[in-house]
């Protein structure tokens, strides 16, 4: 039985979390994703990291359309620290998403340094990926990647001069490049063991257990209960569940009839490679009882018994 009938994330990204009333959720999700590993070593609660969200970015890829097919979902926001966060959903396999993971943090990087701008005032991108599929190879269900400079020589990670840190108030280059994050939702086994999994067990079933504790989540869990959609909203929040369905049916149909294809043309290729076998393995006999009868038997006689033309047994006697 569920405890709570909710919103699914991606159609609140669309809908409800533009609303700066409603900022307290991704902040939650992105407090414990981004900042979990140095929270997990702070032991007061008040000394803790937390994310603020300033504004909510537009940009042509997150503006609602009409004709919108919900496969890719993505919000940009910037935090209190000057920070551009990408968060995007993806429910369909893409082979080179890592190469639009790359793609979409170097086009915010440039669209934000100004003409005559220095480098320096290049902003810094954080990347987060919710992906309903199985991206890259690998057992996790949550990935972290940064950018590192490790000595070829004697091994030790390069840091930020004095002057660079004072100046962009950083300790490692790691701190100025963008960061990627990858949740991959199907991965999770549905065991919550920290309040960063709350959130994940969220993503993937929509659903918020009553003894969850992670930060935002009780702000969701008022704010993206479905029975409080109305009108025009929970019609086109059930066309968007149907169309959800629909898509995830068509993927697995489609991977069906592939499998389907394969064994086919296994089971045909299989076939065929006997038929052909068995076809050389008589005519390897025939050629054989040729050979044996050529100092017994005259040509055309050799031919009837075996089934070989003339020629061929010509040919045998010449070799």
């Amino acid at each position: 039985m569920r405890e709570n009938r909710l919103i699914s994330l991606d159609w609140a990204m669309k809908r409800l979390l533009r609303s700066k009333s409603n900022f307290s959720i991704l902040e939650g999700f992105l407090t414990e994703l981004i900042y979990k590993e140095e929270n997990d070593k702070i032991e007061k609660d008040e000394l803790k990291k937390s994310l603020k969200i300033e504004e909510i970015l537009e940009s042509e890829a997150n503006q609602e359309k009409e004709n919108d097919k919900f496969n890719r979902v993505d919000i940009k926001l910037k935090n209190s620290d000057g920070e551009i966060i990408i968060v995007e959903i993806q429910f369909s396999s893409q082979y080179d998403y890592f190469q639009r993971m790359l793609y979409g943090t170097a086009k915010n990087i440039t669209e934000y340094l100004n003409i005559g701008e220095e480098y320096g005032d290049i902003i810094k991108v954080i990347s987060v990926n919710i992906v309903y599929f199985d991206l890259g190879a690998g057992d996790d269900y949550i990935y972290h990647g940064t950018t590192n400079f490790i000595g070829m020589n004697k091994k030790d990670r390069l840091k930020l001069s004095t002057r660079n840190r004072v100046r962009f108030g950083k300790t490692e280059p790691s701190k100025l490049y963008p960061e990627y994050y990858i949740i991959k939702v199907n991965k999770f086994n549905d065991i919550a063991k920290n309040s960063l999994d709350e959130w994940i067990y969220f993503l993937k079933n929509a659903e918020i257990k009553s003894h969850f504790k992670a930060k935002g989540l009780d702000k969701a869990k008022d704010t993206l209960n479905i029975m409080q959609l109305e009108g025009k909203d929970k019609l086109n929040y059930d066309r968007y569940i149907e169309q959800r369905r629909d898509e995830k049916s068509y993927a697995t149909t489609r991977e069906i009839e592939l499998e389907e294809s394969r064994e086919k043309g296994l089971k045909e290729g299989i076939e065929k490679g006997i038929k052909e076998g068995i076809e050389k393995g008589i005519e390897k006999e025939k050629i054989k009882m040729a050979k044996s009868l050529l100092d017994v038997l005259d040509i055309e006689t050799i031919s009837l018994k075996t089934g070989l033309s003339i020629e061929e047994i010509k040919n045998l006697k010449i070799l």
